[in-house]
């Protein structure tokens, strides 16, 4: 750990106490509020990642601490032998939001690897022994555990943990004529796909495949999955990316992330009875999914933004900030990539890394899914003027990280 986390010993006793999936932490993070967190040393940072795409209304919003301690005082678990009204009231929003049809149906879970495990036997169950394939992407991040990470295609994720469940093929994505030939013999049971393939350098699929996608897979008798884990729940300016597509409705579609606003929450929606009930009593479950205290959450969550109009404000803020990089003029970025609060920095050369940890010794959080790609999914809640203070700093950050690189050729 760096010298942040040495300072009370966390970096000694975080080593020794954890398995070390995660690496070295970069920070010891001690309190945050709004758009801002603070760490052990009492160094303040502008919150660019949000948690991943995850802190929705930012930290500590008055929203969510409300309805975690009323429901706190009233239920925090019940089995699954029972319903709760939150449970149930967050069910029937997120079928409206997706304005999905009569006889759709919401499984609860506690992630975004666990909505797609789900997924995938959703997929198996529609496959049945005619349709053993399944469909994903090149580039697409699907999860960790084992079914989740056989659509996941990074091979050095999956190396490790090989054989995993079979009958995944990869695509390249926005290739509509690779797609039209896999799908072609009528065996496939499923395509899993990112709208915004966010691991990937937060690269968009385009409109035109989205819609192939959509059209291809309907003919063929197969289902189109959508993962909205990250670009989900007003991410984008839209409640779910895919509708910003005409004529794009998927069959299921997997959230989280931003749904809780920073408590754990995963969902699927499967769209209309034939794919509701695909699953039936005993066959998949889970004992947190649907829990009352991460209901409660999630409609504080999406009451809020629609309360505060934050679809229009990620849209609005989403945009000027694009606008406002490409007007830079610097050379060593190529473009800025996604939709709303969901944005990848393109960069010339492979020194995503060392710039984000050049933010971070300046105030700002951001993170490199890959060596050419910076990016940023900040809580919706940030203004326009919090977004104009890291575009302003980020020539300085990258003559910073270019004049190191340099030195160390």
């Amino acid at each position: 750990m760096s010298e942040h986390g040495t300072q009370t010993g966390y970096g000694t006793r975080y080593a020794q106490s954890m398995i070390p999936v995660f690496g070295t932490p970069q920070r010891v993070l001690v309190r945050g509020e709004g758009v801002h967190v603070w760490d052990e040393r009492g160094t303040r940072y502008l919150d660019l990642l949000g948690g991943i795409a995850v802190n929705t209304l930012g930290h500590g919003h008055p929203s969510i601490t409300a309805a975690l301690s009323k429901q706190a005082e009233n239920l925090a678990h019940v089995s699954n032998f029972f319903a709760t009204p939150p449970q149930i009231e967050l069910a029937e929003t997120l079928l409206r939001l997706a304005q999905a049809p009569e006889g759709s149906g919401v499984f609860f879970a506690n992630s975004g690897t666990e909505a797609n495990e789900a997924a995938f036997k959703i997929a198996r169950r529609h496959g049945g022994p005619g349709r053993p394939r399944i469909l994903a992407l090149a580039d697409s991040f699907h999860g960790r555990t084992m079914g989740a990470l056989a659509l996941t295609s990074k091979e050095a994720y999956r190396a490790p943990f090989e054989p995993l469940p079979g009958g995944v093929e990869f695509l390249p994505a926005n290739d509509e004529d690779a797609l039209a030939a896999a799908l072609a013999p009528g065996d496939v049971a499923a395509v899993f796909a990112e709208p915004i393939q966010g691991e990937a350098g937060v690269r968009p699929l385009q409109p035109a495949y989205l819609q192939a996608l959509r059209r291809l897979t309907r003919e063929h008798g197969t289902l189109l999955i959508l993962d909205e884990v990250q670009s989900g729940i007003a991410r984008t300016g839209h409640w779910f990316a895919h509708q910003a597509t005409q004529g794009v409705t998927p069959d299921v579609m997997t959230l989280a992330k931003g749904l809780g606003g920073g408590f754990p929450i995963g969902a699927l929606i499967a769209f209309g009875p034939e794919t509701r009930d695909l699953l039936t009593a005993g066959q998949h479950g889970t004992t947190f999914g649907g829990n009352p205290l991460a209901a409660a959450v999630a409609l504080a969550v999406l009451g809020t933004i629609a309360e505060d109009a934050l679809l229009e404000h990620v849209r609005t803020v989403g945009d000027a900030f694009t606008q406002a990089v490409t007007a830079l003029g610097d050379d060593r970025i190529t473009e800025v990539r996604g939709a709303g609060l969901l944005r990848g920095i393109g960069l010339r050369e492979p020194i995503a890394a060392q710039l984000a940890a050049v933010a971070l010794e300046a105030g700002f959080i951001v993170n490199a899914p890959n060596p050419t790609t910076l990016r940023i999914a900040p809580p919706l809640i940030i203004t326009a003027e919090e977004l104009a203070s890291f575009t302003a700093a980020l020539p300085g950050l990258l003559d910073t990280t270019t004049a190191s690189a340099t030195e160390g050729a």
